[in-house]
């Protein structure tokens, strides 16, 4: 039986702006697999930050220290040493702050709640979509597990051409969940309640997923199967963000409430708050496995993803593994003898001597490149695969930063030079595969990369001459 192809955006729609999409399948590729011209990819642009850094001294060791969980990555990423955001520095204010700040947009702030300027996937998106997303797409998705709550540029990293957040921030996976698929209205007396989710998104879209997977569907058996898998993951990760009360027959179990406190509670006075490894990473994998499942069904093309803020004050507990392995236990507070503020991990940053081995430091640091790796292996699967044959971690510009070079607030150039930063090839416009020292300004940095878009427009100063960093191109 001949067997139409269908659209990459095909989309099940339900009521209340519900709309899943599918993922990659046969029937999506064969129409493009004998064009001339090969599979037209979408341009993508995300920021990641992580916060406190990585010292520049650290990053020098490579995968042999603190960015080994990158090393499974090597080839997809360029790692980019000696990246220097002195020019963001304000006196007076923060050093945390600026360094955020600076990450995707190279300006100093512009006040508590503005950046200095856009950030580059902000930009990247106007120069390609000038007319807009397709139809039925988030705009922005801004996402992050995150404690530390002064001045917005600590935890958001996506930036409109005036300096505004780009979208609201998403710090729930509940949130995520609803901004992505939308919300099922049930009905409780004379009232639609959107809140309590006491049903599934996909019970609205039953019908058309019947329709897919049945006699008169456009799908071949491997595709059907694939659907099907598809959205038994949503519905999983569904019930993960919601907890949901009601369980639904055949879905796996609910696992308890969240413990990881949001808002105010997150914050409490900048005293930072105890939390166990075992929460932060189950709120944040959470939340990375739906941003990525956002971007894998095409749901979503721009926006930032946050894993800690700037200035980062949390008292870490628990048992730290990796491959399997012990590494260390967290214990920030008796490690440090002292509470409240002093006895979070950022003061491992404020205490770093390149002389000494920094062990907690360096654990620390080792578990926030085992985050960020976990995100950006989701989009490096099997269900990410896109019709030219490579991943959407390929095909994408992930850009990957965070807020300072040291941690040691006495000296500016040294806390805003050697920011770590990295880059996917963004479908082979830029160099992969290892380091690269730059030796370069963020500005400049940031400038390449929009050159290497095919975007014109330059970001910072109109009359400051552009120096290309020609060792991130192909």
């Amino acid at each position: 039986m001949k067997r139409n192809p269908l659209s990459r955006r095909t989309l099940l729609r339900g009521v209340g702006g519900i709309a899943v999409g599918l993922p990659l399948l046969e029937e999506m590729m064969s129409a493009e697999a004998f064009a001339a011209s090969g599979a037209k990819i979408p341009v993508r642009a995300f920021n990641v930050f992580f916060g406190l850094g990585i010292p520049a001294p650290l990053q020098n060791e490579g995968f042999d220290g603190v960015l080994e969980p990158l090393k499974p990555l090597s080839k997809k990423l360029l790692i980019m040493r000696e990246v220097d955001h002195v020019r963001c520095d304000q006196k007076g204010i923060n050093a945390h702050f600026d360094g955020s700040s600076a990450a995707f947009t190279a300006e100093p702030p512009n006040g508590e709640a503005r950046a200095g300027g856009p950030s580059i996937d902000q930009v990247v998106r106007q120069a390609h979509y000038s007319k807009g997303l397709p139809p039925g797409m988030v705009p922005t998705l801004v996402g992050g597990t995150f404690f530390r709550r002064s001045r917005v540029s600590r935890y958001v990293h996506s930036y409109k051409a005036d300096g505004t957040v780009a979208a609201a921030m998403m710090e729930k996976p509940k949130d995520v969940f609803t901004r992505v698929f939308g919300n099922v209205a049930v009905k409780t007396g004379n009232d639609f309640d959107t809140d309590r989710m006491k049903l599934s998104v996909l019970d609205s879209v039953v019908d058309q997923y019947r329709y897919f997977t049945g006699n008169n569907s456009p799908l071949g058996s491997t595709s059907k199967s694939r659907m099907a898998d598809h959205l038994d993951r949503i519905r999983e990760y569904e019930q993960r963000a919601y907890a949901m009360t009601d369980k639904i027959d055949g879905a796996p179990g609910m696992p308890p409430d969240s413990k990881v406190p949001h808002g105010g509670q997150a914050d409490p006075g900048g005293q930072g708050i105890d939390i166990t490894l075992e929460e932060l990473t189950e709120e944040w994998r959470l939340m990375a496995d739906l941003y990525s499942l956002a971007i894998q069904m095409d749901r979503v093309r721009f926006g930032s993803l946050t894993f800690l803020a700037a200035g980062e004050r949390i008292r870490l507990t628990g048992d730290y593994r990796y491959n399997n392995e012990k590494r260390y236990t967290f214990d920030d507070a008796k490690m440090r003898n002292a509470s409240g503020d002093r006895g979070c991990s950022h003061e491992w940053w404020h205490a770093y001597n390149p002389d000494k081995r920094n062990e907690q430091l360096r654990m620390h640091a080792h578990m926030k490149m085992r985050e960020i790796a976990y995100f950006l292996q989701r989009l490096d699967g099997r269900d990410a695969l896109e019709a030219n044959g490579k991943t959407i971690l390929e095909n994408s510009l992930i850009t990957i930063s965070t807020e300072s070079g040291d941690g040691r607030h006495s000296d500016v150039k040294r806390e805003l030079s050697g920011v770590f930063h990295a880059i996917t090839g963004a479908n082979g416009r830029f160099k992969t595969g290892g380091f690269a020292n730059v030796g370069a300004e963020g500005l400049d940095v940031y400038n390449t990369i929009l050159d290497g878009m095919g975007v014109k427009q330059k970001i910072g100063p109109g009359e400051r001459k552009q120096q290309s960093v020609d060792k991130i191109l192909t």
